[in-house]
């Protein structure tokens, strides 16, 4: 089996690939390049497996990262593009679940039979494109299935995070797990738990970043895996909603909606919020004249500081997923809201984020998009100013006119600059103005 040709950023590898053969050594793509070249897809980078020594290879490449010269692999950096090379090798016993003990160089045949999935086991001679293939992974790409190389229970016990890498990679090629390598998977979803955290959240949000996401999620469910990652999604199972907003069914089942709405390429904090912006609803359940959730979005951004830092989320994404699911429920008021009030709110940063959320949200259950759509309005006229008009009134404006700096500052300024956007107000003295009436008539000021 050949490929037809080779993109033109494989060309980094294939010099590397050309020097390492003219010095009578073979040398091969491998891997996740060679599955998605068979496919059709573009490789986004290229890994090469050759006969070369490690200390050879730096030889020829003296200016490569050899921090993993100890399992035989080093990657060569050129030009600002780094290639992973691996000499071909046999792995000893993994005590740790992660890494080898130590490995053996050997040949192309045996490197091949140490890999995780058929689909991820196959070599490319780049001289006659010939894609070499022991393991049936050509068979399984036709067939569209996820098939460990041997026994699954070895494959996964080597290191435990192929459990949930083969889920993203099912997810992400629409392929099925093959019987054996699944009944396995659902065994051994436990010891998830035994992976660094990080590790798994990675691929986790590999998994979220692959639409349709919600597919991703019920796939992890299935066999075992959402459980022991993130427990408070589960949680979600059983917990009926009010069916006049919610004809879809539990928050479960809406929340997996609301993901597979999302558009293409989201950014990272759309994808956690989707998925968590509901997390709050199991605790504030609560059936008076009907099913409601008082309080669920403040408790549910309470809730993602703890589970953004167990899954060692950046900060800074931490932030920003709180605070979308803390706002995604005020499209509900927004037609109670002043002009000023909704040009200030769409002009605040990562706004468009929160309303991809709450389009989705919407597009996942009743399907009203009326609040989405005068959002979308409000942002586009802020999108027509180069920038937001500056502040007419500011905190030294009411330190001007005698008043003390404090909590009560937010709220004026907040008042002002919203009372500024709907024309109440256009100069400096009209403005201090505004803002004595307001105090006068919101006497808590």
């Amino acid at each position: 089996m050949k490929v037809k040709k080779l993109p033109a950023n494989a060309s980094t590898a294939l010099k590397i690939i050309k020097i390492v053969k003219n010095c009578g050594a073979e040398a091969y793509l491998i891997g996740g390049c060679v599955r998605d070249l068979y496919l059709g897809i573009e490789p986004k980078d290229y890994d090469v497996a050759t006969s070369l020594p490690p200390d050879e290879i730096l030889k020829l490449f003296p200016h490569s990262n050899e921090t993993g010269k100890s399992f035989g692999v080093v990657r060569v950096n050129d030009q600002g593009e780094e290639v992973e090379v691996a000499t071909f090798r046999l792995d000893g016993p993994y005590s740790d679940g992660r890494r080898p003990d130590y490995v053996t160089f050997s040949s192309l045949k045996e490197d091949i039979s140490r890999r995780d999935f058929t689909i991820n086991a196959l070599a490319l001679n780049p001289d006659t494109l010939e894609i070499i293939d022991y393991v049936g992974g050509i068979d399984d790409l036709e067939n569209g299935i996820v098939r460990t190389v041997g026994l699954p229970e070895k494959r996964f016990q080597e290191d435990r995070l192929r459990l949930i890498r083969s889920i993203r990679f099912a997810h992400r090629l629409n392929f099925k797990i093959e019987d054996e390598t699944g009944k396995a998977l659902t065994r051994m979803a436990q010891e998830i738990k035994t992976v660094a955290m990080e590790r798994v959240a990675d691929e986790f949000q590999k998994i979220l970043l692959t639409s349709p996401a919600g597919d991703g999620i019920k796939m992890l469910d299935r066999y075992g895996l959402l459980s022991p990652i993130l427990p408070e999604i589960i949680r979600m199972k059983g917990v009926d909603q009010p069916e006049q907003f919610h004809p879809e069914g539990d928050v479960f089942i809406h929340t997996c909606l609301a993901l597979n709405e999302l558009k293409p390429n989201p950014t990272k904090a759309i994808v956690w919020a989707t998925l968590f912006h509901d997390v709050g609803k199991p605790d504030t359940f609560m059936v008076t004249d009907r099913i409601r959730f008082h309080g669920h979005a403040e408790r549910g951004a309470e809730m993602i500081f703890d589970i953004g830092k167990r899954l060692k989320l950046s900060n800074e994404l931490i932030e920003r997923v709180s605070k979308i699911i803390l706002e995604h429920q005020r499209f509900g008021d927004i037609d109670k809201m002043r002009p000023g009030r909704i040009k200030n709110w769409v002009a605040q940063p990562h706004f468009e984020e929160l309303l991809e959320v709450h389009r989705a949200d919407c597009a996942g259950s009743h399907r009203d998009m009326s609040a989405y759509e005068k959002a979308t309005e409000f942002l586009n006229e802020i999108r027509q100013l180069e920038t937001m008009p500056p502040r007419i009134i500011t905190g030294k404006t009411l330190i001007e006119i005698g008043l003390e700096p404090g909590p009560i500052f937010k709220e004026l300024l907040t008042a002002a600059y919203e009372a500024q956007l709907e024309d109440s107000f256009t100069n400096k003295e009209e403005g201090i103005e505004f803002v004595k009436k307001f105090m006068n008539e919101n006497r808590n000021c």
